[in-house]
Formats: C-alpha cells, structure tokens, sequence
C-alpha cells in the first residue's frame, strides 16, 4: 500500500475511514508476522509505512471529531475544557497580580484551616 495523503483522507466520511484503519491495522499484523518468519526486506520497510498511515488516519478521524464538536458548542454559554481557549501564561500572571486569582498555595492553605467556630 502506497503512503496515505491527509488531504485525501480529509474528503472521506468517518464510515470510510474506520475501514481504512481496519484494513491497515490487518495489513500490520501481516507485516509483523512475516517479520517473524524472516520475510523479505521490502515488507520490513513496509511497516514504518503502515505504522504512519495509521497514525495519519487516526489523527484525521480526531481533527475532523474536535472541529464537529467546536461547531456544536459555537455560541453556546457552556464548553467543554478542551475547547476553550487556553489562556498564555502572561494572562494568568497579570490575572493573578490583580487578585483575580488565588493561587494554589493560596487555595490550599484557606481549605486547611477549619472555619472559627463562634
């Protein structure tokens, strides 16, 4: 099997893809036992071929997932982690200066002393 191209796999519904990767997971194993069995130097080359399309197929179904997934949740008040933007570390330093943070050390010492009782 030729090197897969992402750009082609990007054109593909996800039906299509799933038996894309079956195909080269089977092709793979196939590899690794003629590996065994001493087979010939072109198939052993072959496996880092198959090892990257497979990892190229993989990385296409979870781009394609997350870009479907951040379109659901455009405008809505609540996302998932993973979809808000992460805020650079300058951000949380300027946050945190201004006391609109509490720092972990902060944090954990308040949850440590019991409230006085009165």
């Amino acid at each position: 099997m030729a090197k897969i191209k992402a750009r082609d796999l990007r054109g593909k519904k996800k039906e299509e893809l799933l038996k894309q990767l079956d195909d080269l997971k089977v092709e793979l194993s196939q590899l690794r036992v003629a590996k065994v069995t001493g087979g010939a130097a072109s198939k052993l080359s072959k496996i880092r071929v198959v090892r990257k399309s497979i990892a190229r197929v993989l990385t296409v179904i979870n781009q394609t997932q997350k870009e479907n997934l951040r379109k659901f949740y455009k405008g809505k008040k609540y996302k998932p982690l993973d979809l808000r933007p992460e805020d650079i570390a300058a951000t949380r330093r300027a946050q945190q200066a201004r006391g609109e943070l509490e720092d972990q050390e902060a944090a954990a010492e308040g949850a440590a002393v019991p409230a006085a009782e009165v």
